[in-house]
């Protein structure tokens, strides 16, 4: 059982830190300074369970809903031809803002900062659009504190009473002011305004319903992965909200979701904490390990 637990548990860290992973751990959990966050506080709870595995799905499904955040993804990123390496990137970014030292966290949003300047083109309706743009990154941060915090709530160890959920929205509105951010979310209803603004600007587009194909039935796995990772991608799908199933053109089986698909999700979430947590019990899981 230790075996098969050590070897789940490397597995889960070879796709999510990627080949520098051992090195980015150091840099963010072992090396000296102050940190952004205290221990105690709830965005490091929640960016450190493997509910975020599920949050993260749900992220990416919640934002290409609009029309211009698909079309930067399309248009600009390589995550069809190199997931694993985005979602490495990904999670160093949360890992280094959440639990690395201040100065590395800088680096983390500087180099962010510089990849959206490059960012810009014409969406498939005709209308420009740029990754610095102050609505669009709004959009784009809500979405995933939302997820993460939906996902936290469902299939977390220990979920948040009501002031830490506002703690955590909190939180994240420290990193999302470094990356230039206005007027972040700072509360829990806060979050749910922001949300409901941006219904108007929501639609399924093309390239909407193909990404969601891709990250739902095609995304890049052996064998032995694609029931754990169908697990994962059915919880995600059982935590989006019931007006974004027709657009983006996914089921909506209540009865399922409620009964078989969360206990798939809760199994496979548990599965992962248990081998992440083999390693080394006292590094959080979530982006690096």
């Amino acid at each position: 059982m230790a075996q098969l637990r050590g070897w789940l548990g490397g597995q889960v860290f070879q796709r999510v830190a990627g080949p520098e992973g051992a090195g980015r751990r150091e840099r963010i959990f072992a090396a000296p300074g102050e940190r952004w966050f205290a221990e105690d506080r709830p965005i490091r709870l929640v960016h450190a369970d493997s509910a975020m595995f599920v949050g993260g799905l749900r992220a990416l499904l919640l934002q290409s809903l609009h029309p211009l955040a698909i079309a930067g993804v399309t248009q600009h990123s390589d995550f069809r031809n190199d997931p694993w390496g985005r979602l490495a990137r990904t999670s160093f970014f949360l890992a280094a803002t959440t639990f690395g030292p201040a100065d590395e966290a800088e680096r983390a949003i500087a180099r962010v900062r510089a990849v959206h300047r490059r960012v810009r083109g014409v969406a498939a309706d005709g209308r420009p659009y740029a990754a610095g743009d102050p609505q669009l990154m709004r959009w784009v941060h809500v979405a995933e504190v939302d997820s993460f915090l939906a996902a936290y709530q469902r299939y977390g160890a220990h979920p948040l009473d009501a002031a830490r959920r506002d703690g955590y929205v909190a939180d994240t509105a420290v990193i999302a002011e470094r990356l230039g951010i206005k007027d972040p979310p700072r509360t829990t209803a806060e979050l749910d305004d922001t949300l409901r603004s941006y219904r108007p600007e929501l639609t399924g587009t093309p390239e909407a319903r193909s990404a969601a194909r891709y990250l739902l039935l095609r995304a890049p796995l052996p064998l032995a992965a694609r029931a754990p990772y169908g697990a994962l991608a059915g919880a995600a799908v059982g935590l989006m909200p019931v007006w974004t199933r027709w657009p983006l053109r996914l089921p909506y089986l209540p009865a399922t979701e409620a009964t078989v698909g969360r206990l798939c999700g809760q199994t496979i979430v548990t599965t992962i904490r248990w081998a992440t947590r083999a390693a080394d019990p006292a590094v959080p899981h979530a982006g690096i390990d």
